[in-house]
C-alpha cells in the first residue's frame, strides 16, 4: 500500500524507488500486486512520461491512505502501551499479607498523578499461576513451594515460621519458643491451599501431637482467633501491625527449631513485558531486597 500510494503521488516509479531506497522493480511488483487483488487496472503507464492513477486508482489510494494513516497510529498506541506508567496492571496474588507491603510497593515507582489503574485479586496459588499463563495477569505473588513446571519466577523472599500468640500469654514475652512447647497449645490453623499442607508437615516431622482449636481459610481470622484467645498460630508472614481485626493485640515470636521457609516468589511473561510491569517487578524485588520490618517476616533462629 505504501508503495503504491507514493508512486501515484509521485506519479513516477523511479522516483518512488528512489525515495524508499528500493529496487524500482518492487515498486513496480507492488503496483501489479494492488491491481492482481482487485481484478482492475488502476494505473496507467506512459513510456518516459511516468505512471497515472485512474478514476479506480485514485479511490483505491485513498482508502490506502486512510489505512496508513490507522496503522501508524496503532504502532504509536502499541508504542505508548509500552513504554507508559499508564494503563492496566493486573496483579494475581497468593500473599495473604499482600495488603500490608503491595500498596507502599506500588507508591514506590507510580507517580502521585499517575492514571494507572490497578486490578489486584486474591487467589490460590494454582489459580494465581493458571492466570498468568491464561493471560488474566500480568504478574502475580505466590508460593513457590507449589510452581507449576511452566511458571518460570524470581524468588523475593524466604519466610519462616513464627508462633503467633495472644498478648497474655505466658510464652508471649519468650525470645523464642520451640515446635514442640507450640504443640502443648491449642491450635488455630490457616487452611488455604500449599500453606495448609506445609504446616501438616511441620508438626508430622517435630510434634506430631497437637490439638486443633480451629480451622481458618484467612489469615486476619487465624489473627483474630489468637488475639480473643482461642489458640495459638504457626504463620510464615506477618502485616505491619500487632492488633487484629477484632482490635486485640498478638505478639509474633520466633521459633527455635530450624524449621524450611515458605517462598514469596514473583512470576510475569518475560518475553515483552511493558514498562509498568517491569517497573512493578523490579520494586517488588527492590522492596524485599532491603532489610527491615516491612519484609513483613520475623526472623528465625540462628
Amino acid at each position: 500500500m505504501r508503495y503504491f500510494n507514493l508512486a501515484v503521488a509521485r506519479g513516477s516509479i523511479a522516483e518512488a524507488a528512489d525515495e524508499l531506497n528500493i529496487a524500482a522493480s518492487a515498486v513496480s511488483a507492488a503496483i501489479a500486486q494492488v491491481e492482481d487483488a482487485f481484478g482492475l487496472t488502476l494505473i496507467t503507464r506512459q513510456r518516459s512520461r511516468g505512471i497515472t492513477a485512474n478514476a479506480n486508482g485514485r479511490l483505491i489510494a485513498q482508502k490506502f491512505a486512510r489505512l496508513l494513516e490507522e496503522y501508524q497510529s496503532i504502532l504509536a498506541d502499541g508504542a505508548e502501551l509500552k513504554e507508559s506508567l499508564s494503563g492496566t496492571l493486573r496483579v494475581g496474588y497468593y500473599a495473604p499479607v499482600a495488603p500490608a507491603f503491595l500498596p507502599r510497593i506500588f507508591s514506590q515507582f507510580l507517580p502521585g498523578d499517575s492514571d494507572a489503574v490497578l486490578h489486584l485479586q486474591e487467589c490460590n496459588n494454582d489459580t494465581a499461576q493458571d492466570g498468568l499463563l491464561k493471560g488474566d495477569f500480568d504478574v502475580i505473588l505466590f508460593v513457590a513451594e507449589g510452581a507449576q513446571a511452566a511458571i518460570d519466577f524470581d524468588v523475593l523472599i524466604k519466610a519462616p515460621p513464627y508462633c503467633l500468640l495472644p498478648t497474655d500469654h505466658a510464652l508471649a514475652g519468650r525470645t523464642s519458643v520451640s515446635l514442640a512447647e507450640i504443640a502443648k497449645e491449642r491450635l488455630v490453623v490457616l487452611d488455604r491451599p500449599v500453606v495448609a499442607a506445609y504446616y501438616q508437615r511441620l508438626f508430622e516431622s517435630f510434634a506430631p501431637d497437637i490439638t486443633i482449636a480451629a480451622f481458618a481459610n484467612s489469615t486476619e481470622m487465624v489473627r483474630s482467633l489468637v488475639g480473643a484467645g482461642h489458640g495459638c498460630a504457626v504463620l510464615n508472614m506477618r502485616p505491619l501491625t500487632a492488633t487484629s481485626y477484632g482490635g486485640e493485640g498478638v505478639v509474633a515470636v520466633p521459633i527455635s527449631d530450624p524449621l524450611p521457609p515458605l517462598t514469596l516468589a514473583i512470576a510475569y511473561d518475560r518475553t515483552r513485558p511493558r514498562r509498568i510491569v517491569q517497573h512493578f517487578v523490579d520494586a517488588c524485588r527492590a522492596h524485599f531486597f532491603e532489610a527491615g520490618t516491612h519484609q513483613c517476616i520475623v526472623p528465625g533462629q540462628a
